[in-house]
């Protein structure tokens, strides 16, 4: 039981903070598509533009997805060390997230001070948060290559190609914050703390619908003592004040991850893992090699972990460009189908990302502890918890499949042709459940080569059930529901396969 409200402790505020990231698109969309026609550009244009635009940076950002990934695995098994060290007293255990540390000096509170901080913690995000500004700012720099190369795969029309292209020049400025948040967003749930995120990402969301609205169509106030009556707030910037609206919120959700982190570091602590090398993070009169062999070590763990994670993100790439590019090829109205099919399909996954996350966090502590009892009983938990959703989410989709039709258009054309296909909504909570779950505890294991693995495999199932399904019959999107189906099949059964060898048995020794 007290490991459920664990489960539950953790999940519950990344399911709150992922219900928002629909709306922002949402918002962006509205915005735009209330401009008219203006700059010489039809209002489908902007739509287009913004669609288009905002897809180069998920294509973009998907590939930093390890920063996330990687940063919180590998600072959850941190974190489980430090508890297994408190109890033989080999280290200081980190407080609960926020709890107060009381020093002899009596005046700082934070959960990591410099005289006695797990130096191993404070290393892994200082490696992240390097890689994520380095990143950042190279993609600042390598822009019109990177529009460019984007461009050879994209096809648009170019009043589309133009204000994505405008779009991406604003926005790519906060590519440095974004990729620092992923970073940041992996070394809370590490930590076993899910609500900071959440009120970063919450933050991010909101502030980002309030400054695109405001920026897109202006914000003034009346005011007497102005020659034109009014105070302007905010600038009108039409179709530019979205990207900048979100890119400042990138940049203001950083400022606030930032703080929320000096209640576990100091800030000077902070300040010294984000621009000193890690090796001289550590260094210490008394034990200076030791810890600087352990910093070289953990930034080849981080470099080996990032590696394999870049390449599971590039199988994903693979299937979701692939659906997107395929159902293209079958029609106007299938492809409108297929796009509202699969922002239906998400919407389970927003759900239970939760769930993978604390499976990830609770995962890592455990193996950190090197405890095998908890780690099964994580894995248990999180199937519970994931199919019960499961089941929620089955029940969702059987009994409103046309009613979500109808929300997501009104166009009857889409919605009848869409009613041939709701059977295969309900497959998405049976077969993504496992495939989901699994993801967050090998994460959290830092199995990194079974996620790259089973992630490339997948794409290899995807690509051969709708070729040779073209082959054998004609192309459809029944075939192509099924080859994305079988893609997330493969996943689970893989990771299924792999449980032990990877996650359980370098745990099994002789106390177990």
């Amino acid at each position: 039981m007290k490991l459920n409200r664990e489960i539950l402790r953790l999940a519950v505020p990344s399911i709150l903070a992922n219900i928002t990231v629909p709306l922002v698109g949402m918002v962006d969309i509205a915005v735009v598509g209330h401009l008219g026609s203006s700059e010489g550009f039809s209002g489908a244009a902007f739509i287009g533009g913004i669609s288009v635009g905002a897809m180069l940076f998920d294509l973009l950002y998907w590939n930093f997805a390890f920063l996330r990934a990687g940063t919180g695995g590998l600072t959850a098994q941190a974190y489980g060390r430090n508890l297994s060290g408190s109890r033989t007293g080999a280290k200081t255990a980190p407080f609960a997230p926020g709890e107060v540390q009381n020093e002899s000096s009596g005046a700082k509170s934070a959960l990591f001070a410099p005289g006695n901080a797990d130096r191993e913690i404070a290393g892994i995000l200082g490696r992240a948060l390097r890689i994520a500004l380095l990143s950042g700012l190279a993609l600042i720099a390598l822009q019109w290559v990177v529009v460019q190369a984007a461009f050879l795969v994209v096809d648009c029309t170019p009043e589309v190609r133009t204000l994505a292209t405008r779009y991406f020049y604003i926005r790519i400025w906060a590519a440095p914050a974004t990729l620092s948040l992923f970073a940041l967003k992996g070394w809370f749930i590490g930590l076993q703390d899910t609500f900071r995120p959440m009120l970063v990402d919450l933050w991010v969301n909101l502030s980002n619908i309030l400054l695109s609205l405001g920026l897109g169509f202006g914000l003034r106030l009346p005011a007497a003592g102005f020659p034109s009556g009014t105070l302007t707030l905010l600038p009108e910037l039409g179709f530019a004040g979205v990207a900048w609206g979100t890119a400042i919120a990138q940049w203001t959700g950083l400022l606030l991850a930032l703080v929320l982190a000096s209640k576990h570091l100091s800030l000077n602590t902070l300040r010294k893992v984000i621009v000193q090398k890690s090796n001289e993070n550590f260094q210490q009169s008394t034990q200076g090699e030791e810890v600087s062999c352990q910093a070289e070590s953990g930034t080849q763990s981080l470099f080996m972990l990032n590696r394999d994670l870049f390449l599971r993100s590039v199988g994903m790439i693979a299937v979701y460009i692939g659906f997107t590019v395929l159902s293209a090829r079958l029609g106007d109205q299938l492809l409108a189908v297929s796009a509202i099919l699969m922002k239906l399909l998400m919407l389970f996954s927003y759900f239970t990302d939760g769930f993978a996350y604390a499976g990830e966090a609770l995962t890592g502590r455990f193996i950190g502890q090197h405890s095998l009892d908890g780690v099964r009983s994580t894995v248990r938990g999180t199937f519970a918890w994931s199919f019960g959703l499961a089941g929620a989410f089955m029940l969702l989709y059987g009994l409103g499949g046309t009613p979500l039709l109808h929300l997501m258009t009104s166009d009857v054309c889409v919605i009848q042709a869409g009613r041939t296909y709701i059977p295969w909504l309900l497959l998405m909570p049976l077969i993504g459940c496992p495939a989901f779950a699994w993801d967050g505890i090998f994460i959290g294991a830092t199995a990194s080569k079974d996620l790259r693995n089973s992630t490339l495999l997948c794409a290899i199932g995807f690509f051969a059930v709708w070729f040779v399904g073209c082959w054998l019959a004609d192309a459809s999107l029944h075939l192509l529901m099924a080859a994305y189906f079988v893609h997330l099949a493969v996943r689970a059964l893989y990771l299924t396969v792999r449980y032990k060898p990877a996650v359980l048995r370098p745990l099994i020794g002789p106390g177990n």
